[in-house]
């Protein structure tokens, strides 16, 4: 995973509405993550299964996160 990679995820969560982060399920928030990426760049398989479990390994933070812009 690329430093502009990182970026691009990072400003993209930050632009997702609190209230989405919040409501959705752990797999479904991840999934609406990983497609509107995709709606930026092509990802192969493998950087969406890295992308995957980046996120996975952060649901934490990205609710905490929303959860002071709610």
């Amino acid at each position: 995973m690329t430093p502009a990679m990182l970026r691009q995820l990072w400003s993209l969560i930050e632009k997702t509405q609190a209230n989405v982060l919040l409501k959705l399920d752990d797999t479904s928030l991840v999934q609406c993550l990983l497609n509107q990426l995709q709606q930026d760049q092509t990802l192969n398989h493998e950087q969406t299964h890295i992308l995957s479990d980046y996120l996975h390994n952060r649901l934490s933070l990205i609710r905490d996160l929303a959860q002071q812009r709610y």
